[in-house]
């Protein structure tokens, strides 16, 4: 028989996501000002050829690595799962596996990489932007290589509910790479604020290794004998197969922004410039509300780990909650400040006006996109990645990019076509994977 959630519950375990997401927030909002430093030194130093140029390697990159991200997002609430059970050989297992999960998916999307480096000039985008932007992407992309095994730790401590140490060293990642940023553009021009990421990378998986190496709580009793190698390497099988449709859900969702990115480049250069803004600030709320979203499937996790499976909705129902808050109050900053925002980046009116209208269906969108992603992370927390898959698919890749083709070509609406069509995505996918989470919680709530 299910048990009756109390608002005393919410509020408890209110305090207790605020509490682990907060450093984990931090940590992706330190994350996401790297490249809105990137790009407002970019644009202000270089100018807006630069920063279209930029951008155009940035989305192409961060949606090969996305499979990457996502995937490996799928070690935290695992992990947070066979700490709450006490299953120390089973956690052995995965801690071990998540490093060749990092090192097979390093190996894997280096290779795609290469090969759209190679055919970058396919993209068809303005040549100026793409001379200039196809080295800065093979330079970003393989920062992309550390950057793996620093999420995978990251993923680890997460699951223990030790996000601090990661938020410290992105944080370290974040003021070093400003600094990197202004001697290396003025010396290199672009590629030094590429060359400024890969530096900055390696540093910080230096610091999380350093970190690793020295704390007894997490290696004491946990270093694999010969026997335990081949269960490790049948763990890493399976995070793998998981990891796969973890990691398309991110990409479906990247994919549709990329693609978006890539049209705008068929619209115009000012186009380019003023999405690459507007997707630069949004993206800003949409990494603080995953962090949240990362928060939830832990705590997810932990509830199916402890069997106390009465938590698992009210987890869910609480880091939605919080997102919904939260996401509100981007959605009035935005609207609020949206000139002042983009006067960060350029003083270009023709591209002020433009960002301007973009930022508006990007703070409509606020709402919908916190809901899909904690959706994406309940889900997570309950180990169900395939269905949630074919959601996203469905979502982005058969609702979003068509009609904002559709709306931008065929239409008066130009630019803004394509961001109602992200926005109608985004809204598609909130719904859908609502609706799975309760589904799928509901069996949980009736074991309780």
């Amino acid at each position: 028989m299910s048990e009756k959630l109390t608002s005393h519950q919410y509020l408890s375990e209110a305090k207790t996501t605020i509490y682990l997401a907060i450093p984990i927030v931090t940590a992706q909002l330190g994350v996401v000002l790297m490249g809105v430093s990137d790009n407002i030194m970019i644009g202000r130093m270089l100018g807006k050829q630069a920063l279209a140029a930029s951008g155009l390697a940035h989305s192409i990159s961060f949606l090969i690595a996305s499979i990457a991200v996502g995937g490996l997002a799928v070690i935290s609430p695992i992990i947070a799962k066979h700490k709450a059970s006490g299953d120390r050989e089973s956690f052995t297992n995965t801690y071990f596996a998540s490093f060749k999960l990092a090192l097979w998916l390093s190996i894997l999307l280096s290779a795609v990489a290469l090969l759209v480096y190679i055919i970058f000039e396919k993209l068809d985008q303005p040549e100026a932007v793409s001379v200039l932007a196809k080295p800065f992407f093979l330079i970003i992309s393989m920062a992309k290589f550390p950057a793996f095994f620093f999420i995978a730790y990251k993923q680890i401590l997460d699951g223990f509910s030790k996000p601090e140490p990661a938020m410290i060293f992105t944080i370290a990642g974040l003021c070093l790479n400003i600094i990197l940023n202004y001697i290396l553009i003025k010396w290199m021009g672009l590629n030094g604020a590429a060359l400024s990421t890969l530096l900055v990378r390696i540093s910080m998986l230096v610091l999380m290794w350093q970190y690793f190496k020295r704390s007894k709580w997490i290696m004491a009793n946990i270093l694999p004998t010969y026997s335990d190698l081949l269960k490790i390497r049948n763990e890493a099988i399976r995070l793998f197969r998981l990891s796969i449709p973890g990691g398309l859900q991110f990409f479906f969702e990247i994919g549709a922004f990329s693609i978006s990115l890539i049209m705008m480049g068929w619209i115009s250069e000012n186009a380019l410039a003023a999405h690459q803004i507007a997707i630069n600030i949004a993206s800003t709320t949409y990494m603080m509300a995953s962090g949240i979203a990362f928060a939830g499937s832990i705590r997810v996790g932990d509830a199916l780990g402890s069997k106390a499976y009465h938590r698992v909705r009210l987890a869910g129902n609480t880091s939605l909650l919080v997102t919904l808050l939260f996401m509100s109050l981007s959605m009035i900053i935005i609207v609020a400040f949206k000139h002042s925002l983009v006067k960060l980046y350029v003083d270009d009116l023709s591209i002020l006006a433009l960002a301007e209208s973009l930022l508006v269906i990007a703070a409509i969108f606020q709402l919908s996109d916190g809901i899909q992603v904690v959706g994406l992370g309940n889900l997570r927390g309950l180990s169900d990645v395939k269905i949630p898959a074919y959601i996203t698919f469905v979502a982005y890749w058969l609702i979003s990019i068509p009609l904002g083709y559709y709306l931008a070509f065929f239409t008066s609406l130009g630019a803004k076509g394509v961001w109602i069509g992200l926005l109608a995505g985004l809204t598609a996918a909130a719904i859908f994977l609502t609706f799975r989470f309760y589904q799928q919680s509901k069996r949980s709530v009736l074991l309780a």
